[in-house]
């Protein structure tokens, strides 16, 4: 008798042992599964994913939950309400959604001080009598020393970093961080209600790829840390619009004719652009002005990545700020320089009045992706109270304001002759030499593979010498 096949299905024997595999096929079931109310919002919304480009979303709900003490007007919470809106419409369907990892302190060290880094690292509220006078990193009520602070500070950073690698790996064509944005801090202080320049950090890294790159700031206070980090190179042109009063204003930084070295034989002369402004500005004003300033920057430093930060506390009714800008206004600057097609990095700021913060940065996303949202906040939204009472995308914010147009149509034409005028002293785009681009973005991975293969050459090291032996 011949012996039986032990791999056959229809043997008796084998029954129940050996059998076809009738499990769903890969694309057969979604990896990622939406509630119903969700998937309603994509569908009534028409939420896709762009075509011909990809827009990523960094973000880390580990950065939600600190807080900077009950009276201070940074409210780390904005992110949650933007998050719950951004994901109650469903957009982050259509989105490459990363959850970032902290930055290393080696990371940081890249532009920030090793001794100021360690003193982040270190600092509790409860041990901060220990390190005697912190006056040299400018620590008191604007950037105080709450519970997980240099967790929040790597976090935030961390994500930016990220953000900036995918556009160098053309891994994403736009790249949205909302939590960082923090243009004040400094090499070696705090400023500002910022402690870590996430966005000099992801500057560096996008000059690894970039040979120039343009930086916008559409925050109502000066962009005055950015444009200290980078104030003597021409790889990066910094422009920024703010509330401008030396004596009244924080953070008293940025006139017109503040524009980089006075030496003209310094690379970064003429590289430091400033819009100043004055309380009030409305819509089409700053809409208008925007456009007149950013063009011929483009036209003639002709960048090849953009970083916009997007800080909402130029909206009107801002508990700090001092401009009359609603929602679609302050978005139609971020549309005009998506319409650029460059690789660009979209970071959030200032903002301290959470609600319309959320509002701001949602109807941004929006933008990136090319949404059209509908003005009636998803009921299933988890803070909708927040909202209330109209519960709207689009509540009339410059109505609310109580702050007095004071910049009339000749003081913005002086701005924009300004600008013009010291992009014609700057005279062109620089031509940057390329061939010494490190030759990993990674960062740290390169020397963790390096680690690993030192322990496997040292393990076989081991082994030839025990069998010599």
């Amino acid at each position: 008798m011949p012996p039986v096949p032990l791999f056959t299905n229809n043997s008796s024997r084998n029954k129940g042992i050996v059998q076809d595999y009738n499990n769903p096929q890969p694309g057969e079931t979604p990896t990622l599964t939406l509630d119903a109310p969700t998937l309603a919002s994509i569908l009534t919304q028409g939420v896709a994913r762009p075509k011909g480009y990809t827009v990523s979303w960094h973000v880390n709900p580990a950065i939600e939950g600190h807080h900077f003490g009950p009276k201070h007007p940074m409210k780390p919470w904005r992110l949650t309400l933007t998050k719950q809106l951004i994901m109650a419409y469903g957009m982050h369907w259509a989105m490459d959604t990363y959850q970032s990892r902290a930055a290393t302190k080696e990371e940081m060290a890249n532009f920030h001080e090793a001794d100021y880094l360690d003193f982040l690292q270190r600092v509790t509220p409860q041990t901060l009598e220990q390190f005697g006078s912190v006056e040299r990193f400018n620590i008191g009520d604007d950037c105080p020393i709450f519970a997980g602070l240099n967790n929040y500070c790597s976090l935030y950073a961390g994500a930016s970093i990220d953000a900036a690698r995918k556009l160098c790996s053309g891994q994403s064509d736009i790249a949205i961080n909302w939590s960082g944005g923090l243009h004040h801090a400094k090499k070696g202080e705090a400023s500002g209600f910022c402690y870590i320049n996430d966005i000099v950090l992801a500057i560096q890294q996008l000059l690894l790829y970039h040979p120039r790159v343009l930086y916008i700031d559409i925050d109502v206070h000066h962009g005055d840390g950015v444009e200290q980090a980078f104030w003597s190179t021409d790889r990066v042109l910094t422009l920024s619009l703010h509330k401008y009063d030396p004596e009244h204003f924080f953070p008293g930084t940025g006139p017109l004719s503040s524009c980089g070295p006075s030496n003209p034989l310094n690379p970064g002369s003429h590289h430091s652009l400033n819009v100043p402004l004055r309380d009030g500005i409305g819509d089409v004003q700053y809409v208008n002005l925007f456009k007149a300033v950013v063009t011929p920057c483009v036209n003639s430093y002709r960048p090849t990545a953009i970083v916009l930060q997007c800080g909402a506390d130029s909206l009107g009714s801002d508990r700090i700020g001092c401009f009359n800008l609603n929602i679609r206004a302050h978005g139609e600057c971020l549309a005009f320089v998506k319409s650029l097609r460059l690789p660009l990095l979209v970071l959030g700021g200032g903002g301290y009045t959470p609600r319309n913060v959320a509002r701001l940065w949602t109807h941004e996303t929006a933008l990136c992706l090319g949404v059209e949202l509908h003005p009636s906040l998803p009921a299933h939204t988890p803070s909708l109270g927040a909202f209330d009472p109209d519960r709207t995308l689009y509540p009339p914010l410059a109505e609310n304001s109580k702050h007095v147009n004071q910049n009339d149509e000749m003081y913005l034409d002086e701005q924009v002759r300004g600008v013009m005028e010291h992009l014609r002293w700057m005279g062109g785009a620089p031509g940057v030499q390329m061939q010494n681009v490190p030759r990993d973005v990674q960062g740290i991975r390169d020397d963790a593979e390096k680690e690993v293969q030192q322990m496997i050459d040292a393990g076989r090291g081991l082994q030839l010498r025990d069998r010599d032996d």
